[in-house]
């Protein structure tokens, strides 16, 4: 059964990395000693060695070890024998390529989808989708393909900021790329707000965390659902 946490960002404004999470992380990775980081995002361009420091200093806040998938010589191996599963953020589309070119996609959807524990943030939550194409990040490196693990069946977009009638900026709101995306696509997107994370169990997926989440449909209007609200009727 589907065990996963995914979260629109890892740090909240005043806060640590991870630390508003941490409660459901010590819950969610209960049955685990060590977790398999994925750094491939590299958020802010660090290597993968910082990258796994940075999230070791977090997980040893509830006890846990942090083991990079880049410090095993077969990443697939890594990833069939881990007792939990956490892809950070950072760029996308660096992490979709690396992905692809250590051979790994299906093998990760496959795990997740058997049960191992999985924690996306940002970059590692765009993942979750059935395709990256909903990412804010800047296409610095081509995929071989925009298709990601399908572990949720709509696309995502983290850190989905509302229109702010006060700002003199110009230029296209969160809201108008994703209607350019519906020019195209028929694939629902849920706009996840800071702070706001899916809980998956199974087919079940709840919306959780204090702020709503913006659903959009192509030829439809926007929606906003309610924390708590079960959003497994979105296909």
């Amino acid at each position: 059964m589907k065990n996963i946490l995914i979260a629109s960002t890892s740090t909240l404004h005043g806060g640590d990395y991870l630390d508003y999470l941490l409660p459901k992380l010590s819950l969610h990775f209960l049955n685990c000693k060590t977790i398999l980081f994925i750094p491939y995002a590299r958020s802010g361009g660090i290597s993968h060695e910082e990258y796994t420091s940075k999230v070791a200093l977090a997980f040893a806040k509830i006890n846990k070890t942090i083991k990079g998938i880049h410090e095993f010589e077969d990443a697939a191996e890594a990833i069939q024998n881990a007792e939990g599963i956490f892809t950070g953020g950072g760029n996308t589309f660096l992490l979709v390529s690396q992905l692809y070119k250590n051979k790994i996609m299906t093998v990760l959807a496959d795990a997740v989808k058997a049960g191992t524990p999985y924690l996306g943030t940002s970059a590692g939550s765009n993942i979750c989708g059935l395709t990256m194409q909903t990412t804010n990040d800047m296409p610095i490196i081509y995929p071989p393909s925009f298709q990601t693990l399908g572990l949720i069946p709509f696309n995502l977009n983290p850190h989905y900021l509302d229109v702010n009638e006060q700002s003199k900026h110009m230029g296209e709101t969160r809201e108008t790329r994703i209607k350019e995306f519906h020019a195209f696509n028929t694939i629902p997107v849920l706009g996840l707000r800071e702070g706001s994370w899916l809980d998956v169990k199974g087919e079940k997926i709840t919306l959780r965390g204090n702020l709503s989440a913006r659903l959009f449909r192509q030829n439809q209007a926007p929606e906003e659902l309610e924390s708590g609200t079960d959003l497994s009727f979105i296909k």
